[in-house]
């Protein structure tokens, strides 16, 4: 397994389909540099003494681009924020923050993961290296109108932090094409996660809420789903939608 690749601003670093819109646009913030260079996120909250005019989504911090359309995905029984999907320019992504262990990554145990449930569903998942460190380029089977077999592309990202992981789907064109692709890894890159210091079992999903409203405490935190099954990654549950 890999240690944390966390990018320390004095270290160098190496080098169809989304739903339609919904809500109003978020307003936007000035967007950080792109994801490559020594200054490149996401990050940890303890390296960002300013937060900015970032989204407060509890666990998430995310920044706000013009036109991007945020949509917070629930569970079944629609009792709790499970993930929050960006939409942008004919692309979509999910991201959801879990817990990880205080000593080494995650991400390489479930890439290998990931990339065995996508076969074992007919698809394919290959394992190539991005702007993020290592990640899956996939094609998820699906039924077409038709009643036909057919592929959805999707980019699994990964990001091992401390003691979190970091997980992004992209779909839609983002998913096949660099430069579509590069707005929405600008949101990932400048994304802070706020994991809390208290003990959490690892790939317990974190807490995430509605913009700017936190949930009323109901009992312990539950766990959330391994982040490892591609067929629950992309699954949609009941939606809220936050006009901003």
């Amino acid at each position: 397994m890999s240690a944390f690749r966390r990018r320390k601003k004095d270290e160098d670093v190496a080098p169809d389909d989304v739903a339609g819109e919904v809500g109003d646009e978020v307003s936007e913030t000035e967007p950080d540099e792109a994801p490559s260079g020594p200054a490149r996120g996401p990050w940890d909250v303890s390296e960002v003494p300013e937060l900015g005019a970032r989204l407060d989504l509890g666990a998430l911090r995310i920044p706000g681009r013009q036109g991007m359309q945020l949509r917070m995905e629930m569970d079944k029984n629609g009792s709790r924020v499970v993930a929050a999907n960006i939409g942008l320019e004919g692309s979509a992504l999910q991201v959801q923050a879990f817990a990880a262990p205080r000593t080494q990554g995650i991400w390489d145990e479930l890439r290998a993961e990931i990339a065995s449930s996508v076969t074992r569903q007919g698809g394919t998942a290959d394992d190539v290296p991005g702007p993020f460190g290592r990640e899956l380029l996939a094609r998820l089977p699906v039924r077409t109108d038709e009643g036909r077999t057919g592929h959805r592309p999707a980019r699994f990202i990964g990001i091992d932090g401390p003691r979190w992981f970091l997980r992004a789907v992209l779909t839609g064109r983002a998913a096949v094409d660099p430069e579509a692709a590069t707005d929405l890894e600008r949101v990932i890159a400048d994304i802070v996660v706020v994991r809390g210091s208290e003990a959490r079992a690892p790939r317990e999903l974190l807490t995430l809420h509605l913009p700017g409203r936190p949930p009323v405490p109901s009992g312990p935190a539950a766990s959330g789903p391994a982040p490892a099954e591609a067929d629950e990654v992309l699954r949609r549950g009941p939606e809220i939608t936050e006009v901003r």
